[in-house]
């Protein structure tokens, strides 16, 4: 078989097996990606798997770059991707997205067993606070109401009750001219 016949039927089986699994993404025919683990754990990863033209007889492209990965220290994914590679290896020839994903999460464990999570939620969140205070008086201008005249401020007055709130039915005035000026 072709690596086109190859990746169209790996694509299909790949949709069957992952059909309704939230922890599996495609991002195109040929690219993949799966969380190992699950979302609030702080030991999770995501792997992404992109195919070459000529999958599976060449190596998919293995990556670890995405957002998800940023408490992860770069030593933990090169590890990670270094052990991934060994099992390409073994299974080059055949197609291995599945076998790949499944290993990263069979070893999930000892993949991470050096893994101290990098504290970026700590800094965007002081980056955050730091930001608040300067922002927060421009938020105080915007606050500030419209002054009104003192003409506005009576016929305002003349149209609303006590509370602030316009009397039932203030509007209906107006529907009634409508009904007369379209049946007439």
């Amino acid at each position: 078989m072709s690596a086109n016949e190859d990746q169209e039927m790996e694509l299909e089986a790949l949709r069957s097996i992952y059909e309704g699994d939230e922890s599996f993404r495609e991002l195109s025919p040929v690219s993949f990606q799966y969380r190992i683990g699950e979302n609030g754990d702080p030991k999770a990863f995501l792997i992404e798997i992109s195919w070459t033209e000529t999958y599976p007889q060449t190596p998919p492209i293995l990556s670890m770059n995405a957002f998800f990965n940023n408490t992860i220290s770069s030593a933990v994914k090169q590890s990670i991707l270094a052990k991934l590679q060994e099992a390409v290896e073994a299974n080059l020839g055949t197609a291995m997205t599945y076998t790949l994903f499944e290993y990263a999460k069979d070893n999930k464990e000892q993949f991470m067993e050096n893994h101290n999570p990098v504290n970026s939620a700590t800094s965007i969140s002081n980056i955050i606070s730091i930001e608040t205070p300067s922002t927060a008086p421009s938020s105080k201008k915007k606050d500030k109401k419209e002054q009104l005249s003192k003409a506005q401020k009576r016929k305002l007055a003349d149209k609303t009750d006590h509370k602030g709130e316009l009397p039932r039915g203030w509007n209906w005035v107006d529907v009634v001219k409508v009904f007369k000026q379209n049946w007439l």
